[in-house]
């Protein structure tokens, strides 16, 4: 495709990105918290350390297939949950998903996506699903059923939001949730005509308005909407009492997402939780949070018997190998995948997943280790890290 001849890596998906997308949904996309300092010291933590490559070594094969929970993945990275991709890149959903099965890699369906998970599994092939408990126990029995029923066997939890994050950023940008009709917005709309027919309009011909389809058991409001307020509330209560309650009923792997204090890591693996995924949501929730990998160390370090995963921040395949030689498991890549999705659909997401996993290849061979589970903390030098970016 044209529009990836100029792609080089990750970080080009977001320069095209902003070229594509309406002001409000980039902003969505690119928004973090407050100041935006733990999205910065997210980039720049990884600045703290340096790389420690060994000479002649025989690089002719290099091994990067993982397994992680009982599945073979072709690389030691995946597809972080986002939601409302669908209203940014045409079935977004349904595109990442089935970009990750076609590289043998996983993609976590955000509980926040505008196509029933159900159709998701089903076309795109993925068994990974994301999700914000309800507030009351009937509501998540009923939501676990149902992801039970289409067919999920990996349920990833994330316990980072109780309360909705500081949102204004987002109205610097025009987003709400749901999007509020304006003039503005039709304007910023129309200033992207390949957006507005080729995702918004074709998406109202083919399927009608986007719902909000997975928060719960049942479907949820319209993306867009004059006079409705999306319902955050109801979370501020949740204790770890409610996550003993989601492992007694769910029968396959719980993964609980969101985790920087290795207290937390504990207590999940004491809990019965099959694995963590040390995260701060890509610096959108509480600003001045550890960076996901300045936090990663002493989670590793916490637990014993459960593998632990990474996500915020990832751009470079040094970055994934700095992050496994900490003793991540995996590392779950977000924004720039959702930029891939909506500037060259299925294509753009499948070319940044290569991308990645030919700097990941690359990188190892210049480093001389020819396996990815031989990486560890004597190929790292620990420098003092700069200021965020």
């Amino acid at each position: 495709m044209k529009q990836l001849v100029k792609i080089h890596n990750l970080q080009d998906f977001e320069h095209a990105a902003r070229k594509h997308l309406p002001r409000p949904l980039f902003g969505y996309i690119a928004n973090s918290a407050e100041e935006g300092y733990t999205h910065a010291a997210n980039r720049s933590a990884f600045d703290a350390y340096g790389l420690m490559p060994r000479a002649m070594v025989d690089v002719s094969s290099i091994a990067l297939e993982t397994e992680l929970l009982g599945t073979r993945y072709q690389a030691p990275f995946g597809i972080a949950p986002m939601g409302i991709s669908a209203l940014s890149a045409y079935r977004g959903d349904i595109v990442q998903a089935r970009a990750a099965a076609g590289e043998g890699l996983p993609m976590i369906l955000s509980g926040s996506s505008l196509i029933p998970l159900e159709e998701v599994l089903e076309v795109g092939e993925t068994d990974w699903f994301q999700a914000y408990l309800p507030g009351t126990l009937e509501e998540i029995e009923a939501l676990l059923a149902r992801v039970e029923k289409a067919g999920y066997r990996h349920l990833v939890i994330t316990v980072d939001y109780a309360v909705p994050p500081n949102s204004d950023n987002n109205r610097k940008s025009g987003f709400s949730s749901p999007l509020r009709p304006s003039l503005r917005l039709a304007f910023d709309g129309l200033t992207r005509p390949r957006w507005l027919f080729g995702t918004f309009l074709r998406t109202l011909y083919r399927h009608g308005l986007p719902h909000f389809e997975n928060n719960y058991a049942t479907r949820g409001i319209a993306v867009m909407s004059k006079n409705v307020t999306r319902d955050f509330s109801g979370r501020r209560h949740l204790q770890w009492e409610y996550l003993e309650r989601v492992r007694a009923l769910w029968p396959g792997k719980l993964i609980v997402k969101g985790i920087l204090n290795p207290t937390d890591a504990k207590r999940v693996e004491a809990l019965g939780g099959d694995a963590v995924i040390v995260s701060n949501h890509g610096g959108r929730q509480l600003d001045y949070s550890p960076a996901a990998l300045e936090a990663l160390p002493a989670v590793v370090e916490a637990v014993e018997h459960i593998p632990v995963m990474i996500d915020s921040g990832f751009r470079r395949g040094t970055d994934v190998i700095k992050a496994l030689a900490l003793g991540a498991r995996f590392a779950f890549i977000g924004r720039p995948m959702n930029y891939a999705a909506a500037v060259a659909g299925e294509a753009g997401v499948r070319h940044a997943l290569r991308l990645l996993r030919e700097e990941v290849e690359r990188d190892m061979a210049l480093l001389g280790v020819t396996d990815i589970h031989h990486l560890g903390r004597e190929h790292l030098i620990e420098r003092r890290a700069p200021a965020p970016r």
